[in-house]
């Protein structure tokens, strides 16, 4: 059996009175994650980690902040499509696991409905799915509330 690792980072800026969706939850908070598409940071770190194990490039290669069909999309759909750009080259997905890193909301409680929607894109085990988080001690742009950051580790096993 052959496998392959990959690593995958992402960062938004959080914005006043803006939807904060993070693995397909919508968070109830002050601010939220601003970007092209729904600007979900855990989900795109997931994406990255998958294709750059697949040595698919990265995400903004397949799913450009320009292109109006992404525009506002929820990210459930680009990890989709990702997994998909994985079968097509014969791998799939062994397990993933995730380190959210902000200062607020908590996210605790919201891991079970991030694994589940996780889970259900891929067509995984939610014991697949590892999803942490932390804050980043209220120092630099995390610890002042201005960003969100994630960082995806994921295996991939060929068919």
């Amino acid at each position: 059996m052959k496998i392959r690792v990959g690593f995958g980072f992402d960062v938004h800026q959080l914005k006043d009175q803006h939807p904060f969706v993070v693995g397909g939850v919508t968070l109830d908070h002050h601010k939220g994650a601003f970007g092209h598409s729904d600007a979900d940071v855990l989900l795109h770190a997931i994406c990255d980690a998958l294709l750059g194990a697949a040595n698919l490039r990265d995400i903004g290669f397949h799913f450009k902040n320009t292109d109006d069909r992404w525009k506002g999309i929820s990210s459930i759909i680009l990890l989709k499509e990702t997994v998909k750009l994985l079968a097509d080259k014969g791998w799939q997905v062994g397990n993933i696991d995730v380190m959210l890193c902000l200062e607020a909301p908590k996210i605790n409680p919201h891991i079970p409905a991030m694994q589940e929607n996780i889970a259900s894109a891929i067509g995984i085990s939610t014991e697949e799915i590892s999803i942490k988080a932390t804050t980043n001690e209220t120092m630099g742009f995390v610890g002042r509330e201005e960003g969100v950051v994630a960082y995806a580790v994921c295996l991939i096993e060929k068919n």
